[in-house]
């Protein structure tokens, strides 16, 4: 993902509200939101060049999302970072002892924000940070900095979430996500991509022939632990590829 904003209410009766835009290039080949078939308890999108997931759910409430950190001078990785939202949905460890494998790990990847989480708990990590974070309940925002690093797209959106979470649908979700307006020249951060470069990667939405949003999900997670995803796939262009909803 490029792009997730989430409100985390553990004590409300929908303690997860999600809206996240993967951005990628076009070409990358990768299956829309389904259930996996040697995972049955898993729910996610799937990369086809690495094998892993961008945003998914599993077993007994688990959620994991991740964006990679924007930076053009990182080295080549040896692991792809989408394997760490597959490990966790398929497996069954606790989420500290997860997390503090990743943490191990995390050198073989390059720079990425993983949210991990359940019914009782969310955590945040970043990969240029020496320890996770359990998150206390509120409104935050991941693009591809830190954890509610002041980029345009991400103060937008994550306004634009709060004014829906009193009640929350996946089609309100979807509409922020779709947001095509790039910000201000002056409001751009500068992550070494060029002028050109920031201002394409700024908006909620991001329009190219080559690359951009290929896909906008929304989750909504019950107390009861029922889950309602929508999902919007797109291609080059924004082009409207279809759209997958699943109770789960």
């Amino acid at each position: 993902m490029c792009l997730i904003v989430f409100a985390w209410r553990p004590d409300h009766p929908t303690p997860l509200v999600v809206a996240a835009n993967r951005d990628e290039f076009y070409a990358r080949p990768s299956l829309p939101l389904a259930q996996w078939p040697e995972a049955p308890q898993v729910y996610a999108g799937r990369d086809l060049e690495a094998g892993g997931t961008w945003l998914g759910v599993g077993a007994d409430g688990r959620f994991a999302a991740l964006t990679n950190i924007r930076n053009p001078h990182q080295p080549a990785a040896r692991r792809s970072r989408g394997e760490l939202v597959a490990r966790f949905l398929t497996g069954e460890m606790p989420i500290t002892d997860y997390l503090a494998d990743v943490v191990g790990r995390s050198v073989e990847y390059a720079g990425f924000n993983l949210l991990v989480g359940n019914l009782h708990e969310l955590w945040h990590f970043n990969a240029r940070q020496t320890a996770p974070t359990r998150l206390e309940a509120g409104v935050y925002g991941l693009s591809n900095a830190g954890l509610d690093t002041p980029w345009p797209k991400l103060l937008k959106a994550r306004t634009a979430l709060t004014e829906v979470l009193d009640d929350p649908q996946p089609q309100a979700l979807l509409a922020l996500l779709a947001d095509p307006q790039t910000a201000p020249l002056a409001d751009l951060p500068d992550t070494g991509v060029g002028l050109a470069t920031e201002s394409l990667l700024s908006s909620v939405f991001i329009v190219s022939p080559t690359y951009g949003t290929r896909a906008s999900t929304a989750l909504i997670v019950q107390a009861d632990g029922s889950r309602w995803m929508v999902e919007r796939s797109f291609g080059p262009y924004g082009g409207h590829l279809g759209e997958i909803e699943l109770r789960i």
